[in-house]
């Protein structure tokens, strides 16, 4: 699958409209500052919000870009969990021209699977493992569990396995994203970026024609995405457009229109969108990766102790799991 190389470009401001270019400096070295304090002198607390400077004008706007990485505002999120993601992240966020969906399809496409067959019981008996779902009994002899940890919980493990109360510190932060049609397109170059509204901690971020699409990437963290999940498309629509017409004049509203919004805590089976460790936990995430026995392993996202919120972290936590139980990937 062809992928697209272009920059994020998520620390600048296109034409600086509402965000002068020294304040997007401004902003920016108080983010370096914030990670130099993280890094060289943790909080006791590993609470991220403590090495906040109190005061300090871009305060709301470093929560909004924890929102986006995070899921979460800073005094939710571990300073160990987050020094774990930073220091093996690049700069880089490349997409797939096909789109995630399509490489996950692709991917499982050679394996026997079922979709919307939601399991409510794993069961180890002496001859099998057994998976009750509402179409029935499935047995096999290995299981890897990859529930996101806000629904774990609904799945019964006879007999009880020890370690899952890791999950509970792994709550899911939530990110949302809502996709508008863009008249006019050609105006913006590919992957225009602007901040809604740099003052605000629940401020979308809006990239223009992603891939070359007319269209224009909404994204939310936090508190900015639990506020899209409240609203129905056209109320979504007109939040990020109040941001965007105070930016580019209030005619913009006439060329844009909603295509879809996510909304990942509505998903019943999800839940949330990806997990940050709770400040004093960032150890949840390996003990929920040692959770199991010799038949049944975990893995997911919130495995990862670097790569999570990734769909690579993920995928690599799967391959650690197969290892555990097979001793080998195939």
């Amino acid at each position: 699958m062809a992928v697209d190389h272009a920059s994020s470009n998520w620390f600048t401001q296109y034409r600086n409209l509402g965000f002068a270019q020294d304040e997007q400096s401004a902003a920016a070295a108080a983010f370096d500052a914030l990670e130099e304090r993280l890094a060289a002198d943790p909080p006791a607390s590993d609470r991220a919000s403590d090495a906040l400077e109190p005061g300090n004008p871009w305060n709301p706007w470093l929560n909004a870009v924890s929102s986006y990485i995070n899921g979460a505002a800073l005094d939710r999120v571990s300073v160990a969990d987050w020094l774990n993601y930073d220091n093996a992240a690049s700069s880089h966020n490349w997409r797939p021209r096909g789109g995630y969906g399509s490489l996950v399809a692709r991917l499982g496409a050679p394996l026997e699977h079922r979709l919307a067959t939601p399991v409510s019981a794993v069961s180890r008996l002496p001859e099998a493992v057994q998976l009750t779902t509402d179409d029935g009994v499935i047995e096999a002899e290995r299981v890897i569990v990859t529930v996101p940890t806000a629904t774990l919980g609904r799945i019964r493990f006879d007999p009880p396995l020890e370690g899952l109360d890791a999950a509970d510190q792994l709550p899911l932060g939530l990110a949302n994203k809502l996709m508008l049609s863009l008249q006019d397109a050609e105006e913006f170059p590919h992957h225009a970026h602007m901040t809604g509204n740099s003052r605000s901690a629940e401020t979308g971020s809006y990239t223009f024609r992603p891939l070359g699409m007319p269209i224009i990437e909404s994204f939310f963290g936090g508190a900015g995405a639990e506020a899209l999940e409240r609203l129905d498309d056209k109320g979504a629509a007109e939040l990020a457009l109040d941001e965007l017409a105070s930016l580019l004049g209030s005619s913009f509203r006439k060329r844009v229109a909603p295509i879809a919004v996510s909304r990942w805590a509505a998903e019943p089976w999800i839940g949330g969108s990806y997990s940050h460790a709770c400040p004093g936990h960032s150890d949840a995430r390996q003990r929920l990766a040692e959770a199991g026995d010799d038949r049944i392993a975990f893995a997911g996202e919130a495995i990862s102790r670097s790569d999570y919120s990734t769909a690579h972290g993920a995928f690599d936590s799967g391959k650690a799991a197969v290892v555990r139980l097979f001793g080998s990937v195939a």
